[in-house]
């Protein structure tokens, strides 16, 4: 056998190996490895399309690599109450949506959890005001019936970042420390809702 043909053996097995990884950072990790060893591969059998592809996707897979590195460190570092935005916005989606709109209405499915990035939002079953800074929608998108609890109205045009349930659920299993912190405010927001409830029955 070449060296040329250990060297295929040994970048297929870094495949397989990604496969088998239950855990995010090891399986870029072993994907890098596996972009180095196919590309040398491509370049020394003449496989140019090979190595035209790996050399493509070692700097996205080292890109992803670094954003989830930095994300476990910022959940890691952050306070308990909070969640590390400036890490988790990389892994989400930008939305405008205009003043007037119904952003969330209660009672239905819950698919995914924003950052409201600017402007204001009322949550109108307990008329408060959410300004620019906060998170919402992480109680249905991790209750067992994903619904909605309250109704969410945009009192002025907005922007937020969202990110959709299976992807806060992927992050949620990656590391125990974000997972801590998003229990810690899903708590957190239940505490104030029944306060607010209490208020209300009391008054």
């Amino acid at each position: 056998m070449s060296s040329v043909e250990v060297l295929g053996y040994a970048a297929s097995a870094t495949v397989l190996a990604t496969f088998c990884m239950s855990t995010m950072i090891p399986l870029r990790i072993l994907a890098l490895a596996s972009n180095i060893l196919f590309a040398a591969y491509g370049y020394f059998d003449h496989l140019y399309p090979v190595l035209i592809l790996h050399a493509t996707l070692f700097p996205i897979n080292f890109v992803r690599l670094v954003q989830f590195q930095k994300l476990v460190s910022d959940v890691r570092n952050s306070n308990r109450e909070n969640l590390p935005i400036n890490s988790l916005l990389a892994f989400m989606r930008k939305r405008d949506v205009a003043a007037g709109t119904t952003l969330i209405q209660k009672g239905e499915r819950a698919d995914r959890l924003y950052y409201l990035s600017e402007g204001e939002l009322e949550l109108t079953d307990f008329a408060k005001t959410l300004q620019r800074g906060a998170i919402l929608g992480e109680i249905g998108a991790f209750a067992r019936d994903h619904e909605r609890t309250a109704t969410i109205v945009c009192r002025t045009d907005c922007r937020l970042y969202e990110l959709s349930e299976s992807d806060a659920k992927q992050l949620f299993f990656q590391d125990r420390s974000f997972g801590f912190a998003i229990l810690q405010l899903i708590i957190t927001r239940e505490q104030e809702n029944n306060r607010r409830l209490q208020e209300a029955a009391t008054a």
